[in-house]
């Protein structure tokens, strides 16, 4: 049976994924230089600020990570390896093909295109890497654009997995949430306060944790118990935003706080196209962020070779390449993610009990 569309998180995931697309598209290539000198305050406002929807992703990440990862956190380490490797193979193999999609694009567009916009042609190095999700931690140049979020993702979803773990083991659940809402004090109030970590998952955990802590309120049956997992949230993350002031943590408490207040008690969005345009959208959203990069080459390198000029022609090729963009990103998730990830719980279903996640 499949499971019920949430409205409140799919408008969430389709806002923050065009919004990260429309900043790489004010970021890289020709096309965006050109539309900075015709628009330039909403262009540096997709340059500046639209990044910043990374932050409902991380919420979003942990708020939904907890709920797969509970059920299998009591049982022995063999449940934890087992539940971080099925993360894996959840993100890696479409990663991985997007990858590819992205190497011939710059392969293709790299006479056109100089600067930092192509990426160089891989080593084994940079390729090994990416495949064991560790390129940042290795520090190795980035072989599409987001693609660290892939890595991050997966590290957050091994230490909540890890943490919760080791806080169930005897069945102690109330000792798993001190350990979370713990290690995302010590992020927000120390870790993201020094750029040079944000290479690690440390540096992200606050926002990822609000996520969780979000659905832990949630799910709280007694009033006054959610009224205090939100008090304890705010004090939190209004003590970090004391500390120091950041936009992008403010951001993130208030999408957490949002998901704790209408857990299950946001209306259905009625049937019909509406509907149905969100939640392909939303079921698309990970493959938009994976294989957008690849048009963004292509387009602006067909702009670049037909000396294209004038605002129309700039225009014109911003907006194709979102739409294309888009439009890619639903066939990637239609003919690549989705048969990948059933090939892969198929399998895991035939080796294995099932886990959450």
């Amino acid at each position: 049976m499949s499971t019920p569309r949430q409205p409140g998180i799919d408008l969430l995931k389709v806002l923050a994924s065009q919004l990260i697309v429309l900043h790489h598209l004010s970021a890289y290539g020709p096309v965006a230089e050109a539309m900075h000198r015709l628009a330039p305050a909403p262009l540096g406002w997709l340059y500046g600020y639209a990044r910043m929807a990374v932050q409902v992703f991380l919420v979003l990440g942990g708020y939904l990570a907890v709920q797969r990862l509970a059920p299998a956190m009591a049982g022995h380490a063999e449940a934890l390896a087992r539940t971080v490797w099925r993360r894996y193979l959840r993100l890696a193999p479409p990663f991985l093909v997007a990858l590819l999609l992205a190497l011939v694009a710059a392969a293709w567009a790299r006479p056109w295109l100089g600067g930092d916009v192509v990426p160089e042609a891989p080593t084994w190095r940079q390729w090994l890497a990416h495949a064991a999700l560790l390129h940042e931690t290795f520090d190795v140049d980035a072989l599409s654009a987001g693609v660290w979020y892939v890595a991050i993702d997966f590290q957050l979803y091994a230490l909540l997995a890890l943490l919760l773990w080791l806080g169930q083991r005897g069945g102690q659940s109330m000792r798993a949430m001190a350990l979370v809402i713990g290690a995302t004090a010590l992020s927000l109030g120390w870790w993201n306060r020094y750029p040079g970590l944000d290479d690690g998952p440390l540096y992200f955990l606050g926002a990822y944790g609000l996520g969780v802590a979000a659905r832990w309120a949630g799910e709280r049956p007694d009033r006054w118990q959610r009224i205090g997992w939100l008090g304890a949230m705010l004090l939190v993350g209004v003590l970090a935003l004391v500390l120091e002031f950041r936009t992008r943590i403010a951001l993130a408490l208030a999408v957490a706080f949002w998901l704790a207040l209408t857990q299950g008690r946001y209306p259905a969005l009625p049937s019909g196209p509406a509907q149905r345009v969100l939640g392909i959208l939303s079921r698309s959203s990970y493959a938009l962020f994976l294989v957008h990069f690849p048009v963004l080459l292509l387009g602006n390198a067909l702009f670049e070779r037909a000396g294209l000029h004038g605002g129309t022609a700039t225009i014109a090729a911003f907006a194709l390449m979102g739409a294309a963009s888009v439009a890619l990103g639903w066939a990637f998730e239609r003919w690549v993610e989705a048969p990948l990830a059933q090939g892969i719980g198929s399998a895991g279903r035939r080796r294995a009990p099932p886990l959450a996640g």
